[in-house]
């Protein structure tokens, strides 16, 4: 009997939740984001946000920003990203689901107005924390800030603990931050932002929670995969999110394989820096592979799958696999 109970317990608070946060005045519908993001046909979240997998997101770590943006560009996808922020540890690297929300400069009445309606469904505290209220482990908040200097600091110390505590992840701010030494004191958080000011939040408003958002150069749909580095910050489609992580780790396994044999002095890099291999370099490839199957998926962090197979295949040619 207390079973059953604790589980009902469980699903009326799980449906009030829902509920909750699908009356946030600026959130987004689910019918909203899959019309955006229909390219995408795998699982996705109560808001309708895409889902890539935690697969693909772990491997996504070791993806050139270089890499990454090169396949969106052959694939026709120029602006997705932005450069120029300041990182709180730039030798680090973050990856996650864009959570996306978007400021603009206050206008009294219409902010007043989705204030109070926020207010009656219960919602508390600043409007900037009504996203990150949403965040869960995985996510990557992405704020428009429409490139505030200062006036307008989307979170502070206290703040980046949370969104750290419910995402597991750091934040992408257009626009400023406060607090940086506080805010390096939160073990595990990152972020890119375009300022650092110590001023709090003033002169803006909220205007929408999961939905189409301008991060600088980059257009940001819910649920793209975010890739920040020291090189940037780039917006990866959901449906093309393994295409390029399948070309980045087999172009690795080919960088890497020439990198080796030259260092071991079997070849020069006019013999392996050409697009098409004589038959002997192109076999000894293969073998290379068969032979050194898990260390390369170790030391050179592709998956097993893309190893197994370019030796199955013997074809190094990563477009012909999107035929497949």
């Amino acid at each position: 009997m207390y079973l059953v109970w604790t589980s009902t317990i469980s699903i009326v608070l799980t449906i009030f939740l829902v509920d909750y946060c699908l009356a946030q005045p600026q959130l987004s519908s689910e019918e909203k984001v899959i019309f955006y993001t229909q390219e995408w046909d795998g699982e996705r979240d109560q808001y309708g946000r895409p889902l890539v997998s935690d697969d693909i997101i772990e491997r996504m770590k070791h993806v050139l920003i270089e890499e990454a943006w090169s396949a969106l560009r052959e694939f026709g996808y120029p602006n997705q990203l932005e450069t120029g922020w300041e990182i709180l540890h730039p030798d680090k690297v973050m990856v996650g689901r864009a959570l996306t929300t978007a400021f603009l400069p206050r206008r009294s009445e219409l902010d007043d107005r989705m204030i109070a309606m926020g207010r009656e469904e219960g919602l508390a505290g600043g409007t900037n924390q009504w996203p990150m209220g949403m965040l869960v482990q995985g996510d990557v908040i992405v704020a428009d800030h429409y490139g505030k200097p200062r006036d307008g600091a989307f979170y502070g110390d206290n703040l980046a603990q949370g969104i750290y505590s419910q995402s597991g992840n750091g934040a992408i701010v257009y626009g400023q931050a406060r607090d940086i030494v506080g805010v390096r004191g939160v073990e595990g958080f990152n972020t890119w932002v375009k300022a650092w000011h110590p001023s709090s939040s003033s002169e803006r408003m909220l205007v929408s929670i999961n939905d189409i958002i301008r991060v600088g150069e980059a257009t940001v749909l819910p649920g793209d995969v975010v890739l920040a580095n020291e090189g940037g910050v780039i917006f990866i489609p959901p449906h093309l999110a393994e295409t390029v992580l399948i070309r980045d780790e087999l172009t690795r396994l080919v960088d890497g394989f020439r990198i080796e044999r030259m260092d071991e002095g079997i070849y020069t890099s006019q013999q392996v820096y050409v697009s098409e291999w004589s038959d002997t370099v192109n076999e000894d490839f293969f073998s290379w592979l068969e032979n050194n199957r898990t260390r390369l998926h170790e030391e050179y962090h592709t998956g097993y799958e893309v190893i197994d197979r370019l030796i199955e295949t013997r074809d190094r040619n990563w477009q012909n696999w999107l035929d497949d």
